[in-house]
This record gives C-alpha cells, sequence and structure tokens, in this order.
C-alpha cells in the first residue's frame, strides 16, 4: 500500500464514521450535490438504518469533516474531510492497461523530442483526469557549465553558445572594442572548456585564475547566465484550463478569475512546485487553508519525474476539492514514471527506487518550503541589479 504522512491532529475515526466519510465524498465527487442520510443507505445498502447514518454524519460534522451547507439539505466534505480520505481511505488504483499502452505509444512517438515531452504531458494528464494539467521543463538543482562556443557575426561582434548540463542552450551578442578573429575565439572557447565543466555560479565565482581580458569578460558573462538560471522561476505548460471552468465550483465569475489567475501568475504555483521538486512520490495539496489559501478550493497533486542529481521536473493535476483523487493520483504517478524513464536513458542513470515506490504524501499545514523565496535576501547581492 502507498505510504501516506499523517497528521497527529486529526482525530482517528470509528470504522462506520470512515465508511460513511468516504461514500460522501464518492457521492459528492460524482454529483457535487449535497448527500443525504437516505441516499447513502439506499445505493449501498448499508447494514444501519438511516437515523444512524444521520447521527454519525452530524458527529462527522462536528468534528469538522463534512459541513451541511442548508438546514434541510444534505452533507458535504470540508477541506478536513478531504484530507483525511487521502490520508486515510483512498484504495490503490493503476490505470487502465490499455491507457497505459496509449499513453506509451504517444510518448514512443516523440521520444527522441525532449521539448514536445513536456507538452505532450501536460495534454494526456488533462484529458486522463477531465481537469487542468500542468507540467514543467527539466533542469538540474543548480545550472552547471557543459559547453560553450564564441562564433564571430561581425569584426566587433561574437555570439556566445553556452550548453548547460542537462541540455538547455543559452545564447548571447558580445559587442568587442577590438576586432577579433575566430581562430583567437576558438582558443578562447578551448581555454573555458577546459577550465569549467560541471560548475555552478558559485564555484565560477571562487575561481582564481589568469585570464586575458577577452575571456575574463565572457567567464564574467558564464557566471551571470548560470546565475540567472538558477534565479529563473520555472516554465509551465498547462493545458485543460476549459475543464475546471465547467466545474460548478467556479461557475461564478469571482471564482473562474481566481483560478485563471493561478495559471497566468508562475509566482503562485511556484513555492509548491519547488517543494514536490524537493520530495519523492505523489504530493496531494488540499487548497484553500492555511499557507494554502491562495489556492482557493483547490487540490494539487503533483509528482517530481527525472532526478535531482542530473534533471527534474514537475507534472501535475489542479482541479478542484472535488476530484477523482485515486484516477488523478495514478494518472500523475504513470506519467512521472514514464518521463522518469525517458530521461534516465538520456542521462544514463538508473530511476531511483523512492520513485518506484510510489508513495502518497499529504502536505500538511505548515508553510511549504520555498514559499517566503520571493522575500529572502538574494544570497549574492552583487547581483541583484545586474
Amino acid at each position: 500500500m502507498p505510504k501516506r504522512r499523517k497528521s497527529s491532529s486529526e482525530n482517528k475515526l470509528t470504522p462506520r464514521q470512515e465508511t460513511i466519510l468516504e461514500l460522501v465524498i464518492r457521492e459528492f465527487v460524482a454529483t457535487a450535490e449535497p448527500v443525504g442520510s437516505k441516499r447513502l443507505v439506499e445505493a449501498y445498502q448499508l447494514g444501519f438504518s438511516p437515523a444512524t447514518v444521520r447521527n454519525e454524519m452530524k458527529r462527522l460534522e462536528e468534528l469538522g469533516y463534512l459541513v451541511q451547507p442548508h438546514t434541510s439539505a444534505g452533507r458535504a466534505p470540508t477541506h478536513k474531510g478531504y484530507r483525511y480520505f487521502v490520508q486515510h481511505l483512498l484504495p490503490e488504483t493503476r490505470l487502465p492497461s490499455t491507457l497505459r499502452r496509449t499513453i506509451q505509444h504517444q510518448f514512443f512517438q516523440v521520444q527522441g523530442e525532449m521539448d514536445q515531452w513536456v507538452q505532450l504531458s501536460a495534454s494526456v494528464l488533462a484529458r486522463t483526469a477531465r481537469s487542468a494539467a500542468i507540467t514543467t521543463a527539466p533542469r538540474a538543482e543548480h545550472a552547471r557549465f557543459k559547453h560553450l562556443e564564441l562564433i564571430s557575426l561581425q569584426p566587433h561582434t561574437v555570439l556566445l553558445v553556452l550548453v548547460l548540463q542537462g541540455g538547455a542552450v543559452r545564447q548571447q551578442i558580445l559587442t568587442l572594442d577590438e576586432q577579433r578573429t575566430q581562430a583567437e575565439l576558438t582558443m578562447i572557447s578551448n581555454q573555458l572548456n577546459e577550465l569549467l565543466p560541471d560548475r555552478d555560479w558559485t564555484q565560477i565565482q571562487r575561481m582564481d585564475v589568469d585570464l586575458e581580458p577577452l575571456a575574463r569578460r565572457v567567464l564574467h558573462l558564464v557566471d551571470e547566465i548560470l546565475y540567472h538560471e538558477d534565479r529563473r522561476l520555472d516554465e509551465v505548460v498547462h493545458e485543460g484550463l476549459i475543464y475546471m471552468l465547467r466545474a460548478p465550483e467556479f461557475s461564478e465569475q469571482t471564482a473562474a478569475q481566481q483560478i485563471i489567475e493561478v495559471f497566468e501568475n508562475p509566482v503562485l504555483l511556484e513555492p509548491f512546485l519547488t517543494e514536490a521538486r524537493n520530495l519523492p512520490g505523489v504530493q496531494v495539496i488540499i487548497g484553500g487553508e492555511g499557507p494554502y489559501a491562495r489556492l482557493p478550493n483547490v487540490s494539487l497533486v503533483l509528482s517530481r519525474y527525472g532526478s535531482p542529481q542530473h534533471a527534474a521536473g514537475v507534472v501535475g493535476v489542479i482541479g478542484p476539492w472535488r476530484m477523482p483523487y485515486a484516477r488523478t493520483i495514478s494518472a500523475v504517478r504513470f506519467i512521472a514514471r514514464l518521463m522518469t524513464g525517458l530521461l534516465s536513458e538520456i542521462y544514463g542513470y538508473t530511476a531511483l527506487e523512492e520513485e518506484k515506490a510510489g508513495a502518497i504524501i499529504v502536505a500538511s499545514e505548515e508553510e511549504p518550503e520555498g514559499s517566503a523565496a520571493a522575500d529572502s535576501p538574494s544570497p549574492r547581492d552583487d547581483h541583484a541589479d545586474r
């Protein structure tokens, strides 16, 4: 069975209460309507009376797991109820084998085109979960130098082509005071390629080497690029927003605008993506309360793919609290494993055992790691204005 993080602050329910909570959530996910005791007894042939179910539902309401929107209405799950369901009651499921084979075939068709994996994974997740999906491009925890070339374009204009570990390519134009031949530029390129392999910006900063002025200028520029790569927000690809906007929870204009803002403002998602990239397995974040108040009544199911030591990204689904968690988690886990396998073939490593374990971690009510990153001082103030 998948591992789950359990919160000591939550009351442990009785088996009967767990059954009723699970059935209320399943009904509410399917209908988006409050669930009454009579409906549960008739639909699931429970071995106890509607009165007993009503009493248990009232107790679950007192404990904060259910809420009664109106006096005469049935009950609906709360934020706390969904958390308990995912932590304790969610069954282990897998995507149907035919669907898994279809998805694998889609990725096989683009296996040599890394840039298409990101778009495809978001598209496949959105269709499979019938909700909005996000994927970030794979990148290393710290940008590291791999190779550079200096190419003469004009007598006083040079193109710097910098290749990072992981395959990302960055280009920049340099304007020179003095004309340099291509042979001279190649000599500088070769010198730096011997000095810099696999170094990050902090290691380059500490280097004490004797270089001629142009080589030192290029070294400083490489340092700048690597520094800003580490500070760059993830490039997030999203698909399936229309699925969310069709949900009754977001039918009102204000709610719809809040959801659209989540997708259009990557700063809102960045702390959660950073946390997901730093943890193995599937992360379930049920928004709307505490540090997740900025995610109004939505849940995130996220998973890291790849390897932190080489390159890693995040795949996930964003939907209402009322999402089919079992299928969504299965889809996210499967896509993450598929993407990890593709990256492992490129970088030549074996997928981590922790990634294979398929752990499910329900985010705690504590502030997510990295959520204060925007307010914390830069570790390198001399770059602040560059």
